[in-house]
């Protein structure tokens, strides 16, 4: 036996038993018995109080407050709590931690660019953003049929989700034989010769920053590709901002 108690590995494994049952009893007789009896508390109401009044009235209490997320989409005020966990009125311990999320209130949404599309495409365009299209309106116009030349609201407008956009789209003239070149991505140079060639014109052209397009990217046009219009007519185009000297070149041509 003194041989076994010489061997280090055997000491070793008797210390770290040893050690386990004087924190069993420690945990059994002084832990568990200060926990058991340690005072209980009721977790308040805080759902729809502001932050800083719910954190306040927490802290009083004695508990614990962590701020745990914030929610967008929600009809409950910005700043506002929309859940807390404990709920209200459960029983713990004093100094319990109590968490808390906040509502970012409703989320909102820019309008984009809906002149030049067709109804459809509108409808992907607001739906992809989470807005939705609202009431159509078609009468007669000198521009493309079928294609949307007005919107309820300007591109960048900032609505709530869910929101939605009504258009107007032209009943048409009738007579348009040249359909409209698809020119998104190509530059304002190559623009120009294509529409030439199909016996258009450039017409307005909006510069537009972009950190990741090269000057001069048509971002996109009005009227959209693939309608029609007459020999002569103009095509409006967004195009990504040059350069200062460029962009002075450009306007002065």
């Amino acid at each position: 036996m003194k041989k076994l108690f010489r061997n280090p590995l055997v000491r070793n494994l008797l210390y770290v038993f040893l050690g386990l049952v004087l924190l069993l009893v420690i945990f059994d007789n002084l832990i568990m018995p200060w926990y058991v009896s340690s005072p209980e508390t009721s977790v308040p109401e805080v759902i729809g109080l502001p932050t800083s009044e719910a954190v306040d009235l927490l802290d009083e209490g004695g508990f614990e407050v962590v701020i745990s997320d914030t929610s967008y989409g929600l009809q409950v005020p910005v700043g506002a709590i929309f859940f807390q966990k404990p709920e209200a009125g459960s029983i713990v311990k004093e100094g319990r931690t109590v968490y808390l999320f906040v509502s970012g209130g409703v989320q909102t949404i820019a309008v984009p660019l809906l002149k030049g599309k067709s109804i459809l495409d509108a409808k992907f365009a607001l739906e992809r953003l989470g807005l939705k299209l609202g009431r159509v309106e078609r009468i007669p116009s000198s521009q493309p049929e079928d294609m949307i030349f007005d919107q309820q609201y300007a591109d960048g407008t900032m609505l709530k989700q869910g929101e939605f956009v009504g258009v107007t789209v032209s009943a048409g003239r009738g007579g348009g034989s040249i359909f409209v070149p698809d020119l998104i991505g190509k530059s304002l140079t190559e623009a120009r010769k294509i529409l030439a060639d199909s016996s258009l014109t450039i017409g307005k052209v909006n510069y537009q920053p972009s950190s990741t397009l090269l000057p001069n990217t048509i971002l996109d046009q009005y009227p959209s590709g693939g309608n029609t219009l007459n020999p002569g007519d103009a095509v409006d185009l967004f195009v990504t901002k040059p350069g200062e000297s460029n962009y002075l070149n450009e306007e002065n041509n």
